[in-house]
């Protein structure tokens, strides 16, 4: 209760939670505001923001805008958790692994970490969803391939961190196995890191996402923010609002994420917690 009440005094932190709610409910609600499909044809193309019923206005074909930032609020969000997870599990694993158990298997995993670091994360991601089919399973698998190397260096930092800690020494001399060390004791205690550094990958999910689908490396079945920017960049000056209204939607919805990331950060690190109080 204590860490909720400080969140709840953490002024730019509170913004970016309520933003971010902002979003799921639209998210949440899209079907019963716009029961038609965003693939339907609603109206005439470029209808400008405003008329015939088209709150945002409509694309090139016909199709609302506003439909399609709502339904593409429900994949973005969808994508962008399911990858961070995704990455958390490879990334916790990993440095886990390493900082534990140290030596050669730390040294052999940490060369393999810095080697995907060596690859710029959009380019491997381009190669992956471009060498398989592009699906939402294969994008959301995609993006946690590329995102997981800072969360396994911090995981494995914290473990360095705890692995010689009186309740880890008391532990291994009560006899516990390695396996009830690691998750009963080290990683409790190293969670708190790692959940605001997982926050933070949803926005960088979200980012990616939204740029392979720009490059019509999405799922050609879901409409996305990425894929509407895309659709709408060649009629920008004829059509602002097919491009300005999805690229704002991920403007909040990232710059939500990161606030609400921060704020985390700041509340559940105790030392930046005092300097601020």
């Amino acid at each position: 209760m204590e860490t909720v009440r400080a969140f709840l005094r953490h002024s730019s932190g509170m913004i970016g939670l309520v933003l971010l709610l902002i979003v799921v409910v639209v998210a949440i609600i899209a079907p019963i505001v716009f029961p038609v499909s965003p693939w339907e044809m609603v109206g005439a193309p470029f209808t400008p923001p405003g008329e015939d019923g088209l709150w945002l206005g409509g694309d090139t074909l016909g199709r609302d805008v506003a439909a399609g930032v709502a339904y593409g609020a429900r994949v973005s969000l969808l994508i962008g958790i399911a990858s961070a997870l995704a990455a958390m599990a490879i990334g916790v694993v990993v440095g886990a692994i390493s900082g534990y158990f140290g030596g050669k298997v730390d040294l052999v995993l940490m060369r393999m970490t810095e080697l995907f670091q060596t690859i710029p994360a959009f380019v491997l991601a381009i190669l992956l969803v471009a060498t398989f089919n592009p699906s939402l399973l294969t994008i959301i698998l995609t993006i946690g391939a590329v995102s997981w190397p800072p969360l396994a260096r911090l995981t494995r930092a914290e473990f360095l961190r705890l692995r010689h800690r009186e309740f880890v020494e008391a532990a291994l001399c009560q006899g516990e196995r390695t396996g009830r060390i690691v998750l009963g004791h080290i990683l409790p205690n190293a969670i708190s890191p790692i959940l605001v550094v997982t926050s933070l990958t949803v926005a960088t999910a979200i980012l990616l996402e939204s740029a392979l689908s720009f490059m019509g490396l999405g799922d050609p079945n879901l409409m996305s923010w990425g894929f509407m920017i895309g659709a709408g960049r060649t009629v920008i000056r004829n059509a602002w609002w097919m491009s300005v209204f999805p690229g704002l939607a991920i403007l909040v919805t990232v710059l939500a994420i990161n606030l609400f990331g921060e704020g985390l950060s700041d509340v559940l690190n105790p030392r930046v917690s005092r300097r601020r109080s």
